[in-house]
């Protein structure tokens, strides 16, 4: 099979059921930035994928002009940096900036690796896990009712922050489904709940979203290939 070649311009190397690839398409998009997809097939790591991201060996990672960037986080802020025309996605002023790095790593952390861990463990490991979720998703829904707004990046414009946990709008129903387990709780989550609406409902998010049902088929295959770890 031909190896696929890198050209110049801009290219997003990513997997249809990534998290944190979708984000860099979202984030694209919402830029209004032409680009050419490569899908990875992650089980059979390809030689380009190898080649550009030689560290990590994982999705996504943006080439912009044959330069390889990596880290879903730091490709946000790349785009951000490189292509500064509205939407602005981390605010202006220092303060704000660090804030929505810190909350973003901290949604990574505290709540995507740990609902992960949720999903593919059992017993009381489980339990501990799913306590430990819901405990940091209870600082997001602070954070959100402080910033009082649709979301995180203003009253009609959706933002880094919106961008690295909008995987808890379509994602996280799989991963609950997956792992027999209840973490948002709209009752308890009201905020998070209206914001997982109001993001899902954006034309640029809502025609980016990959189908539930192969969504379910993918994590149930993973969750068996994981499993094992969390025993």
């Amino acid at each position: 099979m031909a190896s696929k070649v890198v050209k110049k311009g801009v290219k997003l190397i990513g997997a249809w059921d990534s998290p944190f690839g979708k984000r860099v398409e979202w984030a694209l998009k919402l830029k209004g930035i032409d680009y050419d997809y490569v899908e990875e097939d992650l089980p059979k790591k390809s030689p380009l994928l190898l080649q550009l991201n030689p560290v990590y060996k994982k999705v996504p990672v943006l080439v912009h002009h044959q330069k390889p960037i990596a880290e879903s986080l730091i490709i946000l802020q790349y785009i951000d940096d490189t292509w500064k025309h509205n939407p602005n996605f981390l605010p202006l002023d220092p303060h704000g900036r660090a804030t929505a790095r810190f909350w973003a790593q901290f949604s990574d952390d505290k709540v995507l690796r740990t609902t992960m861990t949720a999903m593919c463990s059992e017993g009381e490991k489980k339990e501990e896990a799913v306590k430990s979720v819901r405990t940091a998703m209870e600082y997001i829904e602070g954070e959100l009712n402080k910033e009082g707004k649709k979301f995180f990046g203003g009253e009609d414009s959706i933002g880094y922050l919106d961008i690295a946990i909008g995987w808890i709008s379509h994602w996280l129903p799989v991963w609950e489904e997956v792992g027999s387990m209840t973490i948002l709780d709209p009752i308890k989550f009201p905020a998070i709940t209206a914001w997982t609406a109001n993001f899902t409902s954006h034309p640029v998010i809502k025609h980016s979203l990959p189908p539930h049902d192969k969504m379910l088929v993918s994590f149930h295959r993973l969750r068996k290939v994981l499993a094992p770890m969390f025993t």
